[in-house]
């Protein structure tokens, strides 16, 4: 079997499908509904939305493990040794997008709002740090949702 053959079968997977629609799917749903709260005026700010943005609705972490772990639970069944390794891999990446990811970002924006005001006083000089947006119950819930509902739809066609 030649390296075509190999990526035509990939592309053909429904596992690779499902996981890939889902996280583009939950990626343009966050980023409509971004654009439509933010209002970007550069199609570059469009694009840093669709392709680069974390956080919001839905979870595309969240959509693109749910679609890997019920596409791969309809393929080769929950008793199969690799569904219970996706399953695993799920529960953590939806906890970390909950959990830690989250955390993170809140405190990176205090720590950010408390350097603003010493640069203001003139006692800092220091560059902010990155925040980075978790996950709501909601937003991970609906990408969940999202992703398990889209690998039904490539496991059943």
């Amino acid at each position: 079997m030649g390296c075509m053959d190999h990526i035509n079968a990939l592309l053909k997977s429904p596992i690779f499908l499902a996981t890939v629609f889902s996280w583009f799917i939950a990626q343009v749903m966050k980023s409509i509904i971004e654009i439509t709260k933010n209002k970007p005026r550069s199609a570059l700010k469009i694009l840093k939305y669709i392709f680069w943005t974390t956080g919001g609705m839905p979870s595309s972490h969240s959509a693109v493990v749910a679609a890997l772990v019920t596409s791969i639970g309809f393929r080769v069944g929950i008793g199969d040794p690799l569904f219970i390794v996706t399953f695993f891999y799920a529960l953590l990446v939806i906890r970390d997008a909950l959990g830690v990811r989250r955390s993170a970002g809140l405190q990176a924006h205090t720590l950010n709002r408390l350097i603003a005001v010493l640069k203001k006083e003139k006692r800092l000089s220091i560059k902010p740090v990155k925040e980075i947006n978790g996950h709501s119950l909601s937003e991970v819930g609906v990408g969940a949702v999202l992703g398990f509902f889209i690998a039904l739809a490539f496991c059943m066609l």
